[in-house]
């Protein structure tokens, strides 16, 4: 499913449902929120975005530990599990989706090779994580991260 028809469909569901969602991004700098808000009347489902693509955004707007950061990256699992709570924390929204990763070209390594994408969503069951690498070019791997992000959000749905 494109981005397009995944975002209409998950407006549907959050409308449907009376629920709210929110984004903290990091590697997509703020792809996710625009795709939501591509969308005439999408303010009755998207609360709002956090673009926190810096280790001291993502510090001082979602309140990620910075010795979480140091410790484990800003590329990882308890970042991604942070930043997605972290939206929760700080918005009246019910749902949040939150992305970092290494999108390209420079940046990579032996351990977080280019394409490695962090996911975190945070739903009233609870918050989730999964790790993908993304194939191609800088452009290529934002967009296949906010459509997994999306449609990740939208499995999710209580």
């Amino acid at each position: 499913m494109n981005t397009p028809e995944l975002v209409l469909e998950l407006a549907r569901e959050l409308k449907a449902r009376g629920l709210m969602m929110a984004t903290a991004e990091s590697c997509t700098g703020g792809l996710i929120a625009g795709a939501c808000t591509d969308v005439s009347g999408s303010s009755d489902w998207f609360e709002r975005g956090f673009v926190t693509y810096s280790n001291a955004a993502k510090t001082e707007l979602l309140k990620v530990p910075a010795d979480l950061i140091r410790q484990h990256g800003a590329v990882s699992e308890p970042v991604a599990r942070a930043m997605a709570s972290g939206a929760l924390a700080h918005s009246p929204a019910q749902l949040a989706v939150a992305v970092t990763g290494v999108a390209g070209p420079t940046g990579g390594s032996v351990d977080k090779p280019v394409g490695t994408v962090w996911f975190g969503w945070a739903t009233p069951a609870g918050s989730f994580t999964e790790h993908q690498r993304f194939d191609g070019d800088r452009a290529a791997v934002r967009a296949a991260t906010v459509r997994h992000a999306l449609a990740g959000l939208l499995q999710r749905l209580p």
